[in-house]
């Protein structure tokens, strides 16, 4: 029998390549909102940070997530993400 294959994605402030599941997703959904998605099913584009604080700090600061998701992600986005990550 073939072992399921596991799929990765790689997190916008360290770089490492991690399973999907380890991963928080911020989505930018077809309306233009910028959210957390907890469930990994959303519809929208997609990018991915490690739980970590200092992997998001890293990610804001050099604007991974404006990058990753093609449009300037306002300071009030951030501090709303930085806060639910504080609150898992």
């Amino acid at each position: 029998m073939v072992p399921k294959k596991i799929p990765l994605r790689r997190c916008n402030g360290c770089g490492e390549m991690k399973p999907k599941k380890e991963l928080i997703r911020v989505i930018l959904t077809p309306t233009g909102e910028i959210e957390l998605d907890k469930t990994g099913k959303k519809n929208g584009r997609g990018a991915y940070v490690c739980p970590q604080e200092s992997c998001f700090a890293k990610a804001r600061k050099t604007k991974a997530f404006d990058r990753s998701l093609g449009v300037s992600v306002p300071n009030e986005i951030y501090e709303k993400i930085g806060k639910e990550l504080a609150d898992e």
